[in-house]
């Protein structure tokens, strides 16, 4: 291959490749279980695959409207309302994405402008920084509080500014799998009650909430829902991240700048897999039972590694579970993460890489929507730790 003839001024200089691909290829190459990617290793809903099959057969293979499918988006709509008490409209202010990754990355580039700032809270999801900083914004980070990763709104009015255009909040959160309370909120209608900041709200883990704890979506407040940007995740909700269907709810002003940018994006999503997901919606016991089954998971993780001499912190929300390494080894996070698999074979996330300045307080997280079978045969090798 001839040497390139010039020189590229890469946009994101900084970025490799995702820590997720990094920990994941390297599980594959060690023959670890993979408790790193946030996927679950067991099969979705048989129906849903039928209904997906059904519409393909159908014919339903070509484009779809560009805000997504019709049906879907007034199920998506309807469900709104009974869980959250919020009505949109699912002709203007409801768009089916490429996945919630998409719908972050489009809500961001239709309002985020050269020199403007976006407040992060880390740790963080690692779209967020990459997607500001190709709009020429700025990310301002503030880090989430231990020991429950909470956050300092003292902090938050001290760092807002003429500059500050948006804030990204997240809850469930990932990694952490803390959720935002009813203090949160009341803080947050402060600080936006008198400026012109927008809100972008990562909502893809609205259905894995546990011991009986409501999701506080943005859309249950009026005057928040007015100002944000809400992303929601099919994959998290049916088991099929592979497939990549998400949705943004949003104002129809938001929406507005949202599908100028979208339909450039990727114009649509998969028309097939709409009609399944608008089928499966009306099977609402499928998203109502699924705090249950996760918190089933996550107790039955927490309950197999009791021995161990790993700290789990407690999981509020989200399929995922931090475990303090602090008294089995003095190492950083990515060392012990790569030692774990190399040595262990068993596969996990360093949480310092959901930080802006690498912040390493001993923790991994571990994904444990798997099969109990899975989550067994890790819990025996983290109690050999």
């Amino acid at each position: 291959m001839p040497v390139f003839p010039f020189s590229l001024h890469s946009k994101l200089p900084r970025v490799g490749t995702s820590i997720f691909t990094v920990m994941s290829r390297m599980a594959n190459e060690y023959g670890a279980i993979n408790l790193s990617q946030g996927f679950p290793d067991f099969r979705c809903s048989a129906e849903l695959v039928e209904l997906v099959n059904k519409a393909m057969k159908e014919g339903h293979n070509q484009y779809a409207p560009m805000a997504g499918l019709p049906k879907l988006r007034e199920e998506i709509a309807k469900k709104t309302v009974e869980l959250y008490n919020a009505s949109y409209n699912p002709e203007t202010e409801i768009t089916i994405t490429a996945g919630a990754t998409q719908a972050i990355y489009t809500a961001i580039a239709a309002v985020v402008n050269e020199g403007d700032e976006v407040i992060v809270f880390t740790p963080a999801y690692d779209c967020y920084e990459p997607a500001i900083e190709m709009q020429g914004g700025k990310p301002v980070f503030i880090q989430l509080q231990l020991p429950n990763y909470h956050i300092d709104w003292n902090t938050v009015r001290k760092m807002i500014n003429q500059k500050t255009r948006m804030i990204i909040i997240n809850t469930p959160h990932n990694p952490t799998g803390s959720i935002l309370k009813e203090n949160d909120i009341a803080e947050l209608e402060k600080i936006l009650a008198h400026n012109h900041i927008i809100l972008l709200s990562d909502e893809v883990y609205e259905h894995i909430i546990f011991d009986n704890q409501p999701h506080l979506s943005m859309a249950r407040y009026p005057k928040l829902a007015e100002k944000s940007f809400i992303i929601s995740s099919f994959g998290k909700t049916y088991h099929t991240t592979g497939w990549k269907i998400g949705y943004c709810i949003a104002p129809e002003i938001l929406m507005n700048e949202f599908r100028k940018i979208h339909q450039y994006i990727v114009f649509s999503a998969n028309t097939a897999i709409q009609y399944a997901y608008s089928e499966i919606l009306k099977h609402k016991e499928l998203y109502l039972q699924l705090p249950m089954f996760y918190q089933k998971k996550r107790d039955t993780f927490l309950n197999l590694i009791q021995h161990s001499r790993f700290i789990p912190l407690h999981t509020e929300g989200s399929y995922f579970q931090l475990l303090n390494y602090t008294n089995i080894s003095k190492e950083n996070d990515v060392a012990f993460a790569e030692k774990l698999i190399k040595e262990h074979k068993i596969a996990s996330i360093p949480v310092s890489v959901f930080y802006n300045q690498k912040t390493d307080n001993h923790m991994l997280r571990f994904c444990f929507a798997k099969e109990d079978e899975t989550l067994e045969k890790a819990a025996e090798i983290l109690k050999r730790i």
